[in-house]
């Protein structure tokens, strides 16, 4: 199976992290998922992804519990916890759930960790399909520096891909679409761990189901973008990204360096967007229950620049609290239409606090996402060749649908502080 057909433009979705941290519940994914069937769908949006440690009985917000015993099935496969996600029960894992999902005309992703849980290699617990044991493919050194749920694999043991197969059989049976494999694209203590990465990838190939596999977190190396890939569908460019403005303006870098990656299939990715409600039970990012501490130009800013660089687009806010400004910017259909179908994506202009990336259409250089990241408002005049366009009869700044100011061949146009004016011209 071609994985570049398994997402052929970038994801679009929902995620429980930003808002439920490890503590989300069945009710609170169903009724993400009814919302954006209802309010998101018809725009592209359709994926609902459960986040960490849906295997944890009494994981209360962002901060894991060290060393607690975990859900898990006679073969060492990680299980729903019931008293969260009571579909579960009977032995019936996340099957109910995702055929909910999918009623809803949606996909069901789940987030996972690297490796096999640690109690199953204390107990030595058997593996499907072989006989080797949790014990006979833990890699003990190989660890995760946040989270103890799990010894990693070493892929050079019998068992360690029947391993793997056997999870991602489990998965297909459930219905997933989407796994978010954590620890693995990056590590604080370990690089890129590209034997377990190859693993997972013969697991997805093997179990009989598309099934878009994303990689976390970051930063991925850039020098390893083939490896990427031919392994995965999406790969995180940056650790946890958050409502914190340096966050944001590192990422014009982070893209810049990944420019001319993202094709089909393949998408380098900016992270969740942490818009809306947030921190309802996830207390990272410097914050607790709040709505998101981007101004209204930085929330254009980002939703600008993972748009034009086409990152997935995975919303980290609890939908059921969108007022309308939020949800102006996840429907927006022509910001959602450079999303999809422009290519060529490149940082054409920096020039002090001045940063411009365009895009191409059908028909050459047709989008400019022209950002001040500054602390003061700009008033320019820019010509077409200045930012990597031929020329411009005319034009629409995609957010507020007014016409740009064009004339004598220059663009003219006021950008605030923190700010964009994204443009499509003819």
């Amino acid at each position: 199976m071609d994985h570049k057909l398994i997402a052929p433009t970038p994801p679009l979705g929902w995620n429980s992290w930003d808002c439920y941290g490890a503590a989300v519940t069945e009710e609170e994914i169903r009724g993400n998922a009814e919302y954006m069937a209802k309010h998101l769908k018809a725009y592209g949006w359709n994926y609902i992804t459960v986040d960490i440690q849906w295997y944890e009985p009494h994981a209360n917000s962002s901060q894991y519990r060290p060393f607690v015993p975990l859900v898990m099935d006679e073969y060492s496969r990680l299980m729903p916890a019931e008293n969260r996600f009571p579909s579960a029960a009977g032995g019936r894992g996340f099957k109910p759930l995702a055929d909910e999902v999918h009623s809803l005309g949606l996909k069901f992703g789940i987030h996972i960790m690297r490796g096999i849980p640690r109690q199953a290699v204390h107990a030595a617990t058997p593996i499907l399909g072989t006989s080797a044991t949790a014990r006979d493919i833990a890699h003990t050194n190989s660890i995760c520096p946040w989270n103890t749920d799990m010894y990693g694999v070493d892929a050079s043991k019998d068992g360690a891909q029947r391993y793997y197969d056997s999870l991602f059989e489990l998965y297909a049976q459930w219905g997933v679409d989407l796994v978010k494999v954590d620890d693995i694209a990056a590590s604080r203590l370990y690089d890129t761990h590209q034997p377990e990465i190859a693993l997972i990838s013969q697991a997805i190939e093997r179990c009989g189901r598309p099934m878009v596999l994303s990689l976390s977190p970051g930063p991925a190396p850039v020098e390893y973008a083939p490896f990427f890939a031919e392994h995965a569908n999406m790969w995180r460019v940056t650790d946890d990204f958050w409502d914190q403005w340096p966050l944001l303006r590192d990422m014009f870098d982070r893209c810049r360096a990944w420019q001319g990656v993202p094709q089909p299939g393949c998408w380098p990715d900016c992270d969740m967007l942490p818009l809306g409600h947030i921190g309802i039970r996830s207390v990272d990012g410097g914050g607790s229950d709040r709505w998101t501490r981007f101004t209204r130009d930085e929330q254009l800013t980002m939703m600008s620049l993972w748009s034009i660089f086409r990152s997935p687009l995975i919303f980290g806010g609890e939908l059921r609290d969108c007022d309308d400004w939020t949800l102006s910017l996840l429907t927006n259909r022509e910001v959602l239409r450079m999303h999809r179908e422009s290519r060529g994506a490149k940082e054409t202009l920096r020039m002090g606090d001045l940063i411009v990336w365009t895009a191409e259409d059908g028909e050459g250089p047709r989008y400019a996402a022209v950002f001040n990241v500054g602390e003061s408002p700009m008033d320019l005049e820019l010509a077409a060749p200045q930012i990597g366009l031929t020329d411009w009869t005319a034009g629409t700044e995609l957010w507020s649908g007014t016409p740009a100011e064009v004339a004598a061949g220059m663009l003219r146009t006021h950008v605030p502080p923190h700010g964009v004016r994204l443009y499509r011209f003819l």
